[in-house]
């Protein structure tokens, strides 16, 4: 009666209560339940009166009317709570999947055990589970019509770790099995068919990290000491070129000082310690100083309290890689230059020396509307909003561009006769100067001229250690909503 897929299904259920059969389709699976005797009644559920239809009829086939019941639902709104032990979600895609199992209200209870057969993206059900604080207690590849399914069983934890989105590709299947290794094989083979469609198509920060989570899948993680880590960064973003006000470096350290799971995160706020947590990083490293100012008191609020209470290193690249070509500023050229056509060579804007320095001037090909470069910079950035000067030029070809907080720096940008200047947090005064000599002033916000940044520091540290696994953080997030 059963395919493979329910065969295995039927299998995880634990046959201590009431299981509940979502998307029955044909109550197949429901019927095979009851007569192996692993179920006394069965919940057999379906969005559409259809499947319910051919439901009725192989529950009228094998006269299990009173065992079980078929129930109208769309996922799992109308399906009664009580008695249920089992949940069984099988033959969708795994964001529905994922989608049923997060949007119900019903209160199935800690003890249920949801068994999961998605038919795609298990990587992503994986990740949504462990979200929803259901930790994945056994996992199988089935075989089936020459094609391999994976079939999860998960069940409550209220401690269970977050998954990173290598930890979700990666699964929990037995790796002495051989359908395992099968499936394993072609999902590196994609991954990597993938990374070279993102490479010809220029698209090199995407490419890299599929790679690298290839690499992951094949080969496993690696526990690498943060001293190397920090001496490579060292190499890219020399610590030694910040100024002499910041601070940079390996700000909190860790017991052992080693790590095989990384965050990335512009500034490390409590939200990000506890992602990072959850995730089991032991290393995080960000743009802002997450010590900035000498600390007088250590609240149990603070980051680093909460950095030190959880054993988590960071490591804080500030200036350093505001000044360094490759860095913040560096990023924002490229986007710039994808963009916009630019001709000549960038000069620096605020030029350190030794030929790095903070942000760049650069030349439009043709003049362009200031109001149709805002809306360009706009979607460079991903801002919600775009400040820009009432009176400013309406016409631009030569601009400079610093990232973070720079408005101070506008004298700097009509010395270099730029008609734009582009930064963030812009003080009041600096617009009014801005609209005084009509320069077309744009703020486009410190958080997001800065954190396109992360993508970088992803590539380059894959680049170097593609078995460690990097995660840009969630929590990454501009700090301001806007209403």
């Amino acid at each position: 009666m059963l395919d493979n897929r329910l065969k295995m299904c039927a299998e995880m259920v634990s046959g201590k209560g009431i299981a509940c059969d979502v998307g029955t389709d044909h109550a197949h699976l429901a019927a095979e339940l009851v007569l192996s005797g692993k179920c006394r009644r069965v919940i057999a559920s379906d969005i559409r009166e259809g499947p319910l239809e051919a439901a009725a009829k192989t529950v009228e086939k094998y006269g299990l009317s009173d065992k079980i019941e078929l129930i109208l639902s769309d996922g799992l709104k109308n399906v009664p709570e009580e008695g249920v032990s089992d949940v069984i979600i099988a033959g969708m895609g795994g964001e529905t999947i994922a989608d049923i199992i997060g949007n119900t209200d019903a209160d199935f209870g800690d003890s249920v055990r949801w068994i999961l057969q998605p038919m795609s993206k298990p990587e992503y059900l994986r990740k949504m589970l462990y979200k929803y604080k259901l930790e994945i207690t056994s996992e199988k590849i089935v075989e089936d019509g020459g094609k391999m399914y994976v079939v999860m069983c998960a069940e409550y934890n209220i401690n269970c770790a977050l998954l990173t989105e290598a930890d979700s590709l990666v699964g929990f299947s037995d790796m002495n099995d051989p359908l395992t290794a099968e499936y394993r094989s072609k999902d590196i083979k994609r991954l990597n068919k993938v990374a070279d469609s993102l490479e010809q198509a220029g698209k090199k920060y995407e490419a890299a990290h599929y790679k690298a989570l290839a690499c992951k899948l094949e080969n496993g993680f690696e526990t690498y000491d943060i001293h190397e880590i920090y001496a490579y960064l060292n190499e890219l973003y020399p610590f030694n070129t910040q100024e002499k006000w910041d601070n940079s470096g390996i700000i909190v350290d860790n017991y052992d000082m080693k790590c095989d799971k990384v965050i990335l995160a512009l500034d490390i706020t409590n939200r990000v310690v506890t992602e990072a947590d959850r995730q089991q990083a032991q290393l995080i490293i960000s743009h802002h100083p997450v010590i900035f100012d000498p600390l007088k008191k250590l609240s149990f609020r603070s980051p680093v309290y909460a950095l030190a209470e959880r054993n988590i290193a960071a490591i804080c690249m500030h200036t350093n890689l505001d000044k360094s070509p490759n860095g913040t500023n560096g990023v924002i050229f490229r986007r710039l230059s994808e963009r916009f056509e630019l001709e000549g060579e960038p000069e620096l804007f605020e030029d350190c020396g030794n030929g790095i320095g903070f942000g760049f001037v650069c030349e439009l090909k043709e003049k362009m509307k200031s109001k149709e470069f805002g809306m360009i910079l706009k979607e460079i950035f991903g801002c919600e909003t775009v400040r820009t000067s009432a009176d400013g030029r309406y016409m631009i070809k030569r601009f400079a561009f610093c990232s973070g907080s720079g408005g101070s720096m506008l004298s700097e940008a009509v010395a270099k006769n730029c008609q734009a200047y582009i930064t963030g947090d812009v003080k009041h005064d600096v617009w009014i100067d801005a609209n005084n000599i009509s320069m077309a002033l744009f703020d486009c916000g410190h958080f997001h001229t800065e954190n396109l940044v992360l993508e970088e520091l992803r590539y380059v540290l894959e680049q170097k250690f593609p078995q460690l696994d990097i995660e840009i953080s969630e929590h990454s997030t501009d700090p301001c909503v806007y209403i």
